[in-house]
């Protein structure tokens, strides 16, 4: 078998099923500072039972999808499409399948199906669009979700899809364990009601404007304080069960804690949370989000 001189992989930039990932392009040995998440708005606004089903992109890839249309860019056929899983090594590809489930159901829309609404324009358009025009105006995202978010088994991209896309925090009634610690892995903040509340309970339309007070010093379960354009404030638990999850959001995921930083003492990072306890726990914690 042949293979190339080279000490790298020699990435072919014309393939549409592998492509380098781009979760390290952006990561550096310096931890960057707690910043709290202004004006940020709502991509989705879910309701109870959002399984990983609905969130990671599974099966074939539909022909009038945001995913079909790179492909087409591509000058690929729809018979050429494969599905989701065959392109899982394509981000393109993957961040334009997530949340693209034609059962899912979001409130900003009222239907079923992989849209959403870009608040600021009022048009409805593919998941994927609207976050792109967020991303490329500078505005910051967040999901609204009911009971059980991320529910059920660990899926591809689960996480990693919801994070290209823009999303810095979801607020919800409750999450899946499992899910709650995939976004925890790649610096998602999970945060849920304090109980008795919900979005409907708060009167919440979804179309507001949020901003989420994050403190320098964050601890597990920390209570954190959310405003509203319309001037309304309410309080979330920052969804944390250790300071280890604390110490890993705060380096902006699991990818940037590991990427070679600088000594715990510097980062004032405690020294059991680099116990051989903790390297485990953060190797389980890495195959979660890669399953």
């Amino acid at each position: 078998m042949e293979c190339p001189d080279s000490l790298v992989f020699p990435w072919d930039f014309k393939s549409t099923y592998i492509r380098p990932p781009p979760f390290f392009s952006r990561l550096s040995k310096e931890v960057p500072a707690a910043q709290s998440i202004e004006n940020a708005q709502a991509l989705l606004f879910l309701g109870d039972k959002v399984t990983t089903d609905h969130i990671s992109p599974a099966g074939s890839i539909a022909r009038v999808s945001a995913a079909a249309k790179y492909l087409l860019s591509k000058r690929l056929t729809p018979r050429e499409f494969n599905s989701y899983g065959a392109r899982r090594g394509n981000d393109i590809v993957m961040t334009r399948g997530t949340f693209s489930s034609i059962k899912l159901q979001n409130r900003l829309i009222g239907k079923p199906g992989p849209k959403t609404l870009h608040i600021p324009s009022g048009q409805t358009m593919d998941v994927f669009e609207a976050a792109d025009r967020y991303q490329r105006d500078g505005v910051p995202l967040i999901i609204l979700a009911g009971r059980d978010y991320g529910s059920g088994s660990s899926r591809d991209w689960v996480a990693k899809g919801p994070y290209l896309l823009g999303v810095r925090a979801v607020i919800a009634e409750s999450f899946g364990n499992l899910h709650k610690n995939q976004l925890v892995g790649m610096g998602i903040l999970p945060l849920q009601f304090v109980s008795g509340q919900n979005a409907d309970s708060l009167e919440l339309s979804g179309k507001e404007r949020f901003t989420i007070l994050v403190p320098e010093s964050l601890g597990p379960r920390q209570q954190l304080t959310v405003k509203t354009s319309k001037g309304t404030s309410f309080c979330v638990t920052a969804m944390f069960d250790s300071e280890k999850d604390v110490i890993c959001f705060q380096h902006e995921g699991l990818l940037r804690r590991n990427n070679g930083i600088p000594s715990a003492q510097k980062q004032k990072i405690p020294s059991e949370s680099l116990s051989n306890e903790s390297i485990q726990e953060d190797c389980c914690l890495l195959r979660q989000l890669k399953h």
